[in-house]
């Protein structure tokens, strides 16, 4: 039997290169120990809740992005929100994660390119409504007006873990 190291993955919306060019295929690998306790000597890294420390540990694992050749911090840096999104959940479910978490994963992923979620050439949605007044901005999002259809939630499992805290020596 022979271990799998390295997984594909094809990013929902793509990074964007400086020549305009579309990397939306990549590989990552596993992460070693190394990969996660290495960042955290960066002395740019502020401690393990710094968000820094996201883009530096997928720089270490993310093999490949496309045709770019080599994949920096620059290129993490320069991922949409959705994309970097996407990458820490995949790294979660590679990393700490079942063959179940994976496959529900990568369904999630197929499924929301399928309704255009992706930037796929899918039917044009209708323009989203407009959000209630005051309700939406304190976060009471469960009030709408009567009859008003809303959208049904995209169900997507968050594996996104952060990095544990080790204890401090005290001297």
């Amino acid at each position: 039997m022979t271990l799998k190291t390295s997984y594909e993955f094809t990013l929902p919306r793509g990074y964007v290169d400086q020549d305009g060019r579309l990397h939306r295929k990549g590989a990552m690998r596993l992460a070693t120990a190394r990969d996660e306790l290495e960042p955290l000597r960066d002395p740019r890294i502020t401690g393990p809740d710094d968000p820094r420390l996201t883009i530096l540990v997928l720089t270490r694992v993310v093999e490949k992005l496309g045709d770019v050749e080599m994949v920096t911090a620059h290129e993490i840096e320069g991922l949409f929100a959705v994309d970097l999104a996407f990458l820490q959940d995949f790294y979660g479910v590679i990393n700490f994660g079942s063959q179940e978490e994976y496959d529900a994963l990568i369904n999630a992923q197929e499924s929301s390119a399928l309704l255009g979620v992706a930037g796929t050439a899918a039917p044009a949605a209708s323009p989203a409504p407009e959000p209630a007044p005051a309700a939406a901005a304190e976060g009471l999002d469960d009030v709408s007006e009567p009859g008003a259809a809303t959208p049904p939630p995209v169900s997507r499992p968050s594996l996104r873990r952060g990095v544990e805290e080790l204890p401090r020596r005290t001297q």
